[in-house]
């Protein structure tokens, strides 16, 4: 059997094959399948994390696990409206290799920023609570999903 690199583009039986889209049928996906604006999800994570927060500090009565909880809030905040930031600057879409190298930079420092604001934890928020920290993390984080959820679908005219 002989090896090719690459499909046959003539091979109509082959579901491997790649045919590149149209500037009609790209236009036509990207309709059908609309993204969500990456500051949607910055401030969709901010009003879950101020709402957490808020939440944390009248069930506990303490306002030092509230503090707690909007600095976890904050660790994922910050870092994800500078990744926002990164992604859509002038720059990040010249062409599809500028973008690519420029996802990874900004994932990159979102994930540094990010660590180095739980390392600096202990000593920014006093008698801090790793749980509600976690907390107010993992709620901020998952804000992701429910973006997707809410996300604008297409509507047939």
């Amino acid at each position: 059997m002989k090896s090719m690199p690459y499909p046959d583009p003539d091979d109509a039986e082959n579901p491997e094959v790649f045919t590149p889209l149209s500037a009609e049928e790209a236009r036509s996906l990207r309709e059908r399948n609309p993204s969500v604006p990456p500051w949607k999800v910055v401030v969709g994570q901010a009003v879950v994390g101020i709402v957490v927060a808020l939440a944390a500090w009248l069930i506990t009565g303490s306002q030092n696990v509230g503090w707690s909880t909007a600095y976890g809030a904050l660790a994922v905040v910050l870092p994800a409206a500078l990744f926002a930031r990164g992604l859509t600057g002038r720059f990040a879409s010249l062409n599809a290799a500028t973008a690519m190298f420029g996802f990874f930079l900004w994932e990159m420092v979102k994930l540094a920023l990010t660590v180095a604001m739980l390392i600096a934890a202990p000593n920014l928020v006093v008698a801090l609570s790793w749980p509600a920290l976690l907390v107010g993390l993992v709620l901020t984080m998952k804000v992701y999903w429910v973006a997707l959820l809410f996300a604008p679908r297409y509507r047939q005219r």
